[in-house]
């Protein structure tokens, strides 16, 4: 006979170290309720079970990879929306103040529109090869803490890493690119506003302030024959004033930080994924990121 809840971790049961022995059973039961204070049996067991289970959850959690997804999906939202509407505004500023004669910003036009369909594009891309790195993540997460264990990581496991890693360093190296063209707008932005700000405080230049210009023409925007191709002085201070330029501008800005952030996120996944296959290839043990 065995009394139920004696096997509760680290409690005595005196009615079972009685059993078999002389001894009034009203007695034997007096005994076993003395050590054991009234509580519901299991209360303590489940506490203790749920706070294993969410530290067993949290230590098999890629930090690193969520981290770098978070930032992923950040970034892409931020470079392709902001990104999206700086190019519209850049088009409408140019047909507006730049140029009169279609002809002349007919192939910027084109070019804005199949940027903006290679934004759509980007956007979708990473959201989903992000999704499918975090799930890499928790895959090789559980690889090398399990290394050990019963849990043994497969060729196609170990090749299916080694692919992710290889198709990140390309992204990264094709994302830089793309982070050094996105700074190119801003610097051509900044320009123009350093130069309206000289317009607007002319003690602060030696200048004409007819002399101070915004051609779109030099920076490949436009051809040398557009006309007019340039806006000076106080014309150009106005444009700088509108709430359509000043928009485009900090689009832009966003746009470039939205870009940084993917990039660090791609450098991230790049790290954590080449550590784990290193771990899981070539080492057999270790901590996983």
């Amino acid at each position: 006979m065995q009394a139920t809840g004696c096997y509760q971790e680290g409690w005595q049961c005196p009615l079972e170290e009685s059993l078999g022995t002389a001894g009034d059973p009203a007695e034997l039961w007096g005994t076993f309720y003395q050590g054991h204070p009234a509580e519901p049996f299991g209360s303590e067991t489940t506490e203790i079970g749920l706070l294993e289970c969410c530290a067993r959850c949290l230590v098999g959690a890629p930090f690193a990879s969520l981290v770098a997804t978070g930032l992923c999906f950040f970034g892409v939202a931020l470079f392709c929306g902001c990104g999206h509407e700086a190019l519209t505004g850049t088009e409408k500023l140019i047909e507006t103040y730049f140029s009169k004669n279609y002809q002349d910003y007919e192939y910027l036009i084109n070019v804005i529109h199949a940027f903006q369909y290679v934004i759509y594009g980007t956007a979708s891309f990473f959201f989903l090869y992000g999704a499918l790195l975090l799930a890499e993540g928790f895959y090789t997460t559980g690889a090398v803490r399990q290394i050990f264990g019963d849990y043994k990581t497969t060729i196609c496991g170990k090749g299916l890493s080694a692919t992710f890693v290889g198709i990140t360093y390309a992204l990264t190296i094709v994302w830089l690119l793309v982070f050094a063209c996105s700074a190119v707008p801003v610097y051509i932005y900044f320009n123009t506003w350093t130069t309206c700000q000289s317009i607007a405080f002319p003690s602060k230049t030696s200048a004409s302030i007819g002399s101070l210009c915004a051609d779109a023409r030099m920076y490949g925007v436009l051809p040398w024959n557009a006309f007019p191709g340039k806006v000076c002085g106080s014309n150009l201070l106005s444009i700088c004033k509108t709430a359509e330029f000043q928009m485009t501008f900090h689009l832009f800005i966003a746009a470039f930080v939205g870009a940084a952030a993917t990039l660090v996120s791609l450098l991230t996944f790049m790290i954590a994924a080449t550590y784990n296959f290193a771990v899981l290839k070539l080492m057999g043990r270790g901590t996983k990121f």
